[in-house]
This record gives structure tokens, C-alpha cells and sequence, in this order.
């Protein structure tokens, strides 16, 4: 749908300017969504109302929330509603990624890897397994010395667990 947001007492709008598949990601995982997220725009979801809130949104994809993203000043845009931004979190895509065993198997569905990103391997399931983080071209595991419940639901709210 199109995303709005809520600042100062207000409900607004994005503008889609520089949007895109990772900032899509982030939004995807704030609403507890899961599934492959896409961005879309030209209020691809229909022109909002009211305030156009943020502009120039530019997320790197490992963002907890659109605050945590690189974006313009609450309020400062230059758009019109025609450019309202819009997602799609749809949870019947992106699922056969899930469930691959090695990059081998489906390189063209990954999506490009950024810093930090995680994965489970090895489990039964696309939710259980094995941490891994991507870091410097290679995927590595994470050591379990301190790791404890609140890790574990950092890394679920990053593959779009609740």
C-alpha cells in the first residue's frame, strides 16, 4: 500500500524521490512483514492527502525503521502527491531464496548483499538455523559466547520475523 507516516501529531506521506527495493526492506520489517519487499512509486497505491513528510529517503536495508535512514528533514520536499510512495510486502514471494541451501542453487533470485546482512542456514525451516552475517564478500558465522534471547529477536525483526 502507500506508505504514511506519523510525526508531530500528523499523518503524512513519502515522497519517492531516490525510493527504492531497500527502502522497501526497511519499511517491510518495521510493519513486522516478511516476504520480498518491493518499492513502488508514482502513487502506485493512489495520491495521498494532507502533508508530503519525507523526501530523498535513502535506507541501506539493515535499518530497524525509516528514522534509522539516511532522508531529508521532516517536512522539506519538493514533490506532489503524484509522487506518494508506495510497498508491496508480499509474503508468497521471495520464499524459494528462503529455502536454498548455497548461492549455487538460485544466484539470480538473491538480492545484492549489503554489510550486515543475515541469514539462517542449516535449519529445517526458512525461520530456524544457523546465524550467518555478510561482511567484506563472505558470509561468516556468529559466536555464541553473549548471545542471548535479545540477539535472536534483533536478527528475527532483520529477516522480517516477529
Amino acid at each position: 500500500g502507500r506508505v504514511e507516516v506519523y510525526h508531530d501529531g500528523k499523518w503524512g506521506t513519502i515522497c519517492d524521490d531516490q525510493w527504492d527495493d531497500r527502502d522497501a526492506e526497511v519499511v517491510c520489517r518495521q510493519l513486522g512483514l516478511s516476504g520480498t519487499p518491493k518499492a513502488l512509486s508514482w502513487a502506485h497505491y493512489g495520491q495521498g492527502s494532507g502533508p508530503i513528510l519525507l523526501d530523498e529517503v535513502q535506507c541501506s536495508g539493515n535499518e530497524l525503521s525509516l528514522d534509522q535512514c539516511k532522508k531529508s528533514d521532516w517536512g522539506q520536499q519538493n514533490c506532489d502527491h503524484i509522487e506518494d510512495a508506495g510497498v508491496s510486502c508480499d509474503p508468497f514471494t521471495g520464499t524459494d531464496v528462503q529455502l536454498c541451501q548455497s548461492d549455487a542453487c538460485c544466484p539470480f533470485l538473491l538480492p545484492p548483499r549489503a554489510e550486515g546482512t543475515v541469514r539462517l542456514a542449516g535449519g529445517r525451516s526458512p525461520s530456524e538455523g544457523r546465524v550467518e552475517v555478510y561482511y567484506n564478500g563472505d558470509w561468516g558465522t556468529v559466536c555464541d559466547d553473549g548471545w542471548t534471547d535479545l540477539g535472536a529477536q534483533v536478527v528475527c525483526r532483520q529477516l522480517g520475523f516477529r
